[in-house]
């Protein structure tokens, strides 16, 4: 059956840049998703949580998301977050996204709640129900409690607007049974340090938050697994990576570290909203140091043809 929309490439979950006042930085948004076009990523996502969604209300990820989509103009595909503890708040959140003019949403199952598989299905077909659009899913049980087991995706493989998953479970064996027993869902890496696993076994896209910032190095993994079918080099370009995929994956402040990056870029967006709080200044030069390596051990690899 043939895919009603095609996740392919680099998805960025933008992060949402603050100001002094903790409102929204605009300019900054701007600058960040301007950056990331020009770079070629292959999609956006607004709202998810690398956007720190769970410490915005409705209101403001509407907003956002209808400002990144004013920014965007069409030139890749935005796909706007609905997760949400409430249903209906991502309901909301996704009839918001079909105004706006989104091409898709992100499904996550509802945190804290711990529904069955059933519950969850139900919920997520609501969802899509409210929208009409294409669905990505997201499963990241680390963070909301609950796995989309396989009663779950049967209940939702035969409606057609799911079409891909975000796979953020970090369990190998679900990468396996995903690319076996559920090929109609377009696989995604969402586990920054599996990236070459999940193309290994034939994901056509990854949804990475380190692509913020270094986005030529995230689109050259893929270009050299995906595009070129070129493992050997594709080995070469992860373990370049692998450093920043410890830190980021490993490090326990993968949002502040995300941030960082960005404003290293030269683009304001370091504040984060509490809970959480910035990075320590040895965690600043460590990452500093790993960033350059990266770069240079990448862009030598790449410059080979």
């Amino acid at each position: 059956m043939t895919p009603l929309f095609q996740f392919d490439g680099i998805y960025t979950p933008v992060v949402t840049p603050f100001l002094a006042d903790g409102g929204v930085n605009r300019d900054a948004l701007a600058n960040v998703i301007e950056y990331l076009i020009g770079a070629g990523v292959h999609g956006l996502i607004s709202g998810g949580s690398t956007g720190e969604n769970y410490a915005q209300t409705l209101a403001e990820r509407v907003e956002i998301a209808r400002f990144t989509h004013d920014c965007v103009k069409g030139r890749v595909p935005l796909v706007m977050g609905t997760g949400a503890m409430l249903t209906a708040d991502s309901i909301a959140l996704a009839e918001a996204g079909k105004v706006i003019g989104a091409d898709a949403i992100l499904v996550a199952s509802p945190p804290y709640a711990v529904p069955t598989d059933r519950e969850n299905a139900l919920n997520a077909l609501a969802i899509d129900a409210a929208a009409g659009l294409p669905v990505m899913l997201y499963n990241y049980p680390h963070r909301t409690g609950t796995m989309m087991g396989e009663e779950f995706l049967t209940r939702v493989a035969g409606n057609r607007n799911f079409c891909g998953i975000k796979e953020s479970s970090g369990d190998i064996n679900r990468l396996h049974l995903l690319a076996t027993e559920y090929p109609h869902f377009q696989l995604g890496c969402g586990m920054d340090d599996q990236a070459l696993e999940f193309f290994a076994w034939g994901a056509p896209f990854w949804v990475c938050g380190g692509s913020n910032f270094l986005p030529d190095e995230h689109v050259a993994l893929y270009n050299a697994c995906v595009v070129q079918a070129d493992f050997a080099k594709g080995r070469r370009i992860m373990s370049a990576m692998m450093p920043l995929m410890r830190v980021l994956e490993q490090g326990g402040k993968f949002i502040q570290t995300i941030k960082y990056g960005v404003t290293l870029n030269g683009i304001p967006v370091e504040d984060v909203r509490t809970p959480l709080e910035g990075l320590a200044a040895e965690d600043k030069q460590a990452l500093e140091q790993v960033i350059a390596d990266l770069k240079r051990a990448v862009a030598g690899i790449v410059a080979e043809g």
